[in-house]
C-alpha cells in the first residue's frame, strides 16, 4: 500500500514549532532525533491512533528557505486538519491562542474554519460531513 507519510513544513525554530504543534494543536511528538549535520529529524502527527500524514518540521537553513517560512503555499490554505468534533477542537485551539481567520462556517462538505499556524501558514480545521 502506498500513502504520503510525511509532508515537510519549513520552520524557524524546532522547539517553538514543537510547542505550537503539540500544545496549541494537540499533535503528538513522534520523533526528535539529532542529525550529524546539526539539524534534527522532528516529526509531529495529529494522533498515534489514526493512520495519516505526519509533518516533518525542518528548520530553514538558508535565505531561500527562510523566505518560505509561513508562506509555503503562496497564501492559500495548504493544510487540512480533520476532526470528529469541530466545536471541541475549535474551542480548545482558540483557548490555546490559535488565530482563526474566520468564524466557523457550514459547507456541503462539512464544518470548517481557516486558522494560521505560528508562522502564518493557513490551515482548515474541518469536520467532514458524514
Amino acid at each position: 500500500m502506498r500513502r504520503i507519510a510525511l509532508v515537510t513544513l519549513v520552520v524557524d525554530d524546532y522547539d517553538e514549532a514543537i510547542r505550537f504543534y503539540t500544545e496549541a494543536l494537540g499533535f503528538r511528538l513522534a520523533e526528535d532525533a539529532p542529525r550529524p549535520d546539526g539539524s534534527r529529524w522532528v516529526v509531529v502527527e495529529p494522533s498515534a491512533d489514526a493512520p495519516g500524514t505526519a509533518l516533518l518540521l525542518a528548520r530553514a537553513k538558508n535565505d531561500a528557505e527562510r523566505g518560505r517560512v509561513g508562506d509555503q503555499t503562496g497564501g492559500r490554505v495548504g493544510f487540512f486538519l480533520h476532526t470528529d468534533d469541530f466545536a471541541r477542537d475549535h474551542a480548545r485551539m482558540r483557548g490555546a491562542g490559535v488565530t482563526f481567520l474566520e468564524e466557523p462556517r457550514h459547507e456541503p462538505y462539512g464544518t470548517v474554519a481557516v486558522f494560521q499556524d505560528l508562522y502564518g501558514n493557513r490551515w482548515d480545521l474541518l469536520q467532514p460531513s458524514s
